[in-house]
């Protein structure tokens, strides 16, 4: 059943929120700009693994985590877990940046920590089922790669948003099994993305911050 606080984490994660998340392509910049990335087809299958095998099911099983407290300890993993220093900035100013607009609109004061735990420390409040938060961060996740891949690729908008369409009930999946998952769990699998994200640091022009 839809409820305000669905719309209350909604907002949160909707592109219009002011995360900055337009400034960071999670290294899709350098991947477009080698061919890897080239078409949708190669933006589906290169976003797919992200989510399941990469940051997408890290961020997963840290933000379920979140939701349960502790978080002080979940963001020094997080922290730890990054690949590389481009992508530690990410998380933690798209994290800092969130954790600074919620406060300003609720006064309830939290640490800057990085994304995903910033959002289950946040969202804890809402009292929504893990599965539906980790569901909605990761559409608002790659929702976000995907409009980078439609203007930079170049796809259509209709081509690009076919794309995050048919990896809707991965994410359903991921949401699932991260909402049930341990630390454990956590492991990944993208080592092209990370040297992406490595090659980005040294990238003469680039649009983006990561």
């Amino acid at each position: 059943m839809l409820t305000l606080s669905h719309l209350t984490l909604v907002h949160w994660l909707s592109p219009a929120f002011p995360t900055g998340a337009f400034a960071y392509s999670h290294g899709l910049e350098a991947e477009i700009a080698s061919g890897v990335v080239h078409d949708a087809a190669s933006l589906e299958t290169w976003l797919g693994n992200i989510l399941r095998f990469g940051a997408g099911w890290q961020d997963a099983v840290l933000l379920a985590q979140a939701l349960e407290g502790e978080c002080d300890a979940l963001d020094d993993l997080a922290r730890a877990l990054q690949p590389c220093a481009e992508r530690l900035r990410e998380s933690l100013e798209q994290g800092a940046a969130l954790t600074r607009c919620v406060a300003g609109m609720t006064g309830h004061h939290l640490p800057a920590r990085l994304l995903p735990v910033s959002v289950g420390a946040a969202a804890a409040e809402l009292g929504l089922p893990k599965r539906d938060v980790i569901a909605l961060y990761l559409q608002g996740f790659a929702g976000n790669l995907v409009t980078i891949g439609i203007r930079h690729v170049p796809l259509g908008q209709t081509e690009g948003q076919a794309v995050l369409a048919r990896l809707l009930p991965s994410i359903h999946t991921l949401a699932e099994h991260a909402a049930s998952a341990t630390l454990d769990d956590i492991g990944t699998c993208t080592l092209a993305g990370d040297l992406a994200a490595l090659r980005h640091e040294t990238m003469d022009v680039r649009i983006f911050r990561t």
